[in-house]
């Protein structure tokens, strides 16, 4: 079973920089496609970065945002510079895990998500 808690949301002014955490449970780094989400109020929730998908980097975020990932901690980093307002979102740590056959013999998304922290930025 794979889990995500993320952490370090908060309030950040224009301008400002704020590093979020995603600890995933287990060693799902290496099987799994790990990726920031994020969802403004009122909109959809939109892809942010993922480890495998750099080339379709959300054009907003490009050259302000980044990924690290510390394998011994089961920890993937969102790094946000130059936030400005049109960042504020909850931000979904994600897990793309390829797909898995039920018990009816159907082929299932193995996608997992985490439960969201909120980033508001302030100008």
């Amino acid at each position: 079973q794979v889990h995500l808690v993320e952490s370090g949301g908060g309030s950040v002014q224009a301008g400002g920089s704020l590093k979020l955490s995603c600890v995933a449970s287990g060693d799902i780094f290496s099987s799994c496609d790990m990726g920031w989400y994020r969802q403004p109020p009122g909109k959809q929730r939109e892809l942010v970065l993922s480890m495998t998908t750099v080339e379709t980097l959300a054009a907003s975020v490009k050259g302000r945002f980044s990924l690290s990932e510390d394998n011994a901690k089961n920890t993937l980093y969102l790094l946000m510079d130059s936030l400005n307002s049109d960042d504020t979102a909850t931000y979904y740590c994600a897990a793309d895990c390829g797909t898995y056959q039920d018990d009816y013999g159907r082929i299932m998304a193995d996608f997992h998500w985490g439960q969201g922290t909120q980033v508001t930025v302030s100008s």
